[in-house]
This record gives structure tokens, sequence and C-alpha cells, in this order.
């Protein structure tokens, strides 16, 4: 049962993550790995296996690129947006 209360609480937050990413000799970037804190008990970590989608967003002078991912959070499946902030180099996991 944890483990679902975990996705659960994934699903609520929209809100900085950690990101392990891999850049490309061509200049893409990948995402690979995401981590966020949960609550006193310490990290969930997210096992990304699957990029469905890149959209790139340059609006007001700002620029993001959105992923659309399908990654592992413990024994369980999930379908989530992650978006990095060019300019800051801030990566959020946007709420679904």
């Amino acid at each position: 049962a944890a483990d679902y209360d975990e996705v659960d609480e994934m699903k609520e937050w929209e809100r900085s993550v950690d990101v392990i990413c891999v850049c490309t000799t061509e200049g893409d970037i990948r995402p690979l790995r995401l981590r966020l804190k949960d609550g006193a008990d310490g990290w969930i970590r997210v096992d990304i296996d699957q990029i469905l989608r890149v959209d790139q967003d340059r609006r007001f002078g700002s620029e993001s690129i959105t992923f659309l991912c399908g990654g592992q959070v413990r024994d369980c499946r999930r379908f989530f947006e992650i978006k990095y902030a060019v300019r800051s180099h801030v990566w959020s996991l946007l709420s679904s």
C-alpha cells in the first residue's frame, strides 16, 4: 500500500525536482531519473525508461522543454510530465 501512496503523492505536486540527464553531442537533453522529497521519510526515485513526447516552448522571453515520460516508481508504472527551464536550469514535475 505504501507504493501506491507514493504514486498518489507524486501526482499532487507541481514542484522542483532533481533530475539526472544526458546531453547528446547534438545538444539534445534526455532525462534518465528524477527524485523528489518524500516528507521526513526520504526520497521518491523514478527511473525514466520512456520519452513519449518532447515539446519546446518559447513564451514571454523564457524557453522551456517539456517531456512526457514513462517510468517506474518502485514497482508501479507511471506517466508524467517534467519541464526543464533552460535559462534557470530548473526541472519541475508538473501536476497531472
